[in-house]
């Protein structure tokens, strides 16, 4: 049985991964980090099939002591602060879990067993003010957010480390990637749980910022399948995963009321407020490479994964408000 350990294991990525994971017969360890409050819901189902360990990306010999007690063959780092309008309030701290947290994780990695094959969670965002559309992996990187530069780094340490101790360390180029599980402070998910609060009456506004921002929006039990592909492969592969079509917000709100019978256009107020201070471009994926190499692709459509976010959100609503009602 092999053992894999995920950082984020508490995150939209790390619970669908721990799912993958499970059925591919892996023992599957989580760390956490030491907290009064505790925030297990998305993984709450998986309690017992896992294992959940405390260390921190911000204490370099906890997670030295980690990997000793562990003994994971491979590891899948998806943990960072990840919220892009939240690095702008909090750059030091993006940075000491997005990026320094990466350099302690690998250089524990180097110290306790060099035979780990070693995953990190880079991200479209790296792409920013873009250079060419669609990106791909030699696509010239120019982020911007304190989350995008954060990325970078983390990425270019990744490769770093490959390169310098011959590491098995790879990072998968993220595109957006979302589902019911995505946080409600992220805007496709902000968007399906509002139109769900609207459409059960008890909402009649959604407050957005720029509609016209694109994404390439994929579903994030897709993308984890890609992340378990990078780590089989015999040799060591950065890889762009994303479904090589852009959506705007506009879009989604459309899909999202329109799933529900509604209009959007009586429901969505524009706040200046929400708008970003240096938006990012057309981001789209290339694929091509992730298609060939790990013959991995996309299942669920755009429209597909709204309506599921929308559906969920419905009960996930009515459950909410069943339980307020009691209390």
């Amino acid at each position: 049985m092999r053992t894999a350990l995920i950082t984020g294991i508490t995150g939209q990525d790390g619970s669908y991964l721990a799912e993958f994971l499970l059925k591919k017969n892996y023992r599957v360890v989580g760390m956490v980090r030491r907290s009064s409050t505790e925030n297990f819901e998305r993984i709450e189902h998986l309690q017992d099939k896992i294992e959940l360990r405390q260390a921190d990306l911000l204490d370099q010999l906890s997670l030295i002591t980690l990997l000793e007690d562990v003994r994971p063959q491979e590891i899948y780092n998806l943990a960072a602060q990840s919220f892009v309008p939240t690095s702008w309030e909090q750059p030091v701290l993006t940075a000491e879990f997005t990026a320094l947290g990466v350099t302690r994780l690998l250089e524990a990695v180097k110290l306790v067993d060099r035979s780990i094959r070693f995953y990190q969670a880079s991200s479209s965002e790296m792409f920013g003010k873009v250079r060419e559309t669609p990106q791909n992996e030699k696509t010239p990187f120019y982020p911007r957010s304190p989350y995008g530069v954060a990325k970078v780094y983390g990425h270019f340490l990744t490769v770093n480390y490959r390169e310098s101790y011959d590491l098995f360390a790879c990072s998968g180029i993220l595109f957006n990637h979302e589902s019911p599980r995505r946080g409600k402070e992220f805007v496709s998910r902000k968007i399906s749980y509002n139109v769900a609060r609207i459409r059960l009456g008890l909402s009649n506004e959604l407050k957005l910022g720029n509609l016209k921002a694109a994404r390439d929006w994929g579903y994030a039990g897709d993308y984890v399948r890609a992340m378990w592909m990078m780590l089989q492969q015999e040799e060591p592969q950065d890889f762009v995963v994303g479904t090589g079509r852009a959506h705007t917000v506009q879009d989604l709100v459309e899909i999202a009321f329109d799933h529900v019978g509604l209009d959007w256009k009586k429901h969505v107020k524009l706040d200046p407020a929400l708008v970003r201070p240096a938006e990012v471009d057309h981001l789209i994926a290339d694929a091509t490479r992730a298609c060939t190499i790990l013959k991995w692709k996309p299942e669920v459509d755009f429209e597909g994964l709204v309506r599921m976010m929308v559906d969920a959100d419905l009960e996930y609503v009515r459950r909410e408000t069943a339980a307020s009602g009691k209390s």
